[in-house]
């Protein structure tokens, strides 16, 4: 059974040592204003604040009495196998457990028509075959664009929640499926690479993270982030907020879809799902359909979003 690539980029892991990151590697994390924690313990504590109805590790200024996780003899009810729970798969846990309990979510659905797109980009892979254009680094320049017409969506928290932090760079994560696990490249200063720069980056780094993993360096700094499912199907879903990013896109698999022809019949254009999750004391729903509603009018001028070296 194909694994898919979850939606939580904010688990990120290291350089692999037999199933985990080479020992000794750290992470700074805030966590009561604690830093430079194992990645174990971070993964046991995040985990056990969540088992126990703790949440106050994870967000000091919010509370919750969660009732403890049930303990159940599985066997009692016929045959099981037991194993393990993967390192890799504890610290996931745990921060997928802090941003879903401390960030209020919400995801907006769209569908962005990617029929000009298609051809476009079918087009240029023939002329150039030794680039070959996938839609996802149209999305990504398409979502650069998105981000410098709505700073707020390329912006933070800051640690006591006071403050946001509006960054003025466009370093966007791609969600890679791996067999260590889901990691999250960054591709860095995306507003300034044309779509073949970024092609050919992101099949490289690809690559080496199936093959390799990725180091912390090259999963840090991100703005904003994308999870592709495509290549699996669906129509769409819940990614979580990656914090301290405050929103991130998910696409699922193109459909055809009917619409009216200037002739008065039927023309059938493929249309891509969008899923923007957003951080709602950020971000508002108006602000949030505005901004999917903008990714899809770029993603309807592929000529001009690939011709722009510097956006």
């Amino acid at each position: 059974m194909p694994r898919l690539a979850k939606c939580i980029p904010s688990a990120r892991c290291w350089r692999k040592s037999s199933d985990w990151p080479q020992a000794g590697h750290a992470i700074q994390e805030s966590f009561e204003g604690a830093s430079a924690m194992s990645v174990e313990s971070v993964a046991t504590r995040a985990q056990a604040n969540v088992n126990t109805g703790s949440v106050e590790a994870a967000a000091p200024a919010f509370g919750a009495n969660l009732p403890p996780w049930p303990q159940v003899d599985f066997a009692e009810f016929g045959e099981v196998e037991v194993k393990p729970v993967s390192r890799i798969q504890k610290l996931t846990g745990a921060f997928l457990s802090r941003n879903w309990l401390t960030i209020p979510h919400v995801t907006h659905h769209d569908d962005a028509d990617i029929t000009s797109l298609e051809s476009y980009r079918k087009a240029r892979n023939e002329a150039n075959p030794a680039v070959k254009l996938t839609p996802l680094v149209f999305l990504i320049k398409a979502v650069v664009r998105a981000l410098q017409e709505f700073p707020q969506f390329n912006a933070s928290l800051d640690g006591d929640g006071k403050n946001i932090v509006l960054k003025k760079y466009f370093h966007i994560g791609v969600a890679v499926d791996t067999r260590f696990g889901l990691l999250v490249p960054v591709l860095r200063n995306c507003d300034k690479k044309s779509v073949e720069e970024l092609s050919v980056e992101l099949a490289a780094i690809s690559q080496k993270a199936r093959e390799k993993g990725l180091s912390m360096a090259e999963m840090s700094g991100g703005c904003f982030s994308i999870s592709s499912l495509g290549g699996f199907g669906g129509t769409g879903f819940t990614p979580i907020v990656n914090a301290p990013e405050v929103a991130i896109l998910g696409v699922t698999k193109t459909r055809l879809a009917a619409a009216p022809a200037d002739d008065g019949g039927v023309s059938w254009r493929k249309m891509l799902p969008l899923s923007l999750s957003y951080d709602h004391r950020v971000i508002n729903g108006a602000d949030a359909a505005r901004f999917a509603a903008f990714i899809g009018t770029v993603l309807a001028d592929p000529q001009a979003l690939a011709g722009q070296q510097t956006i």
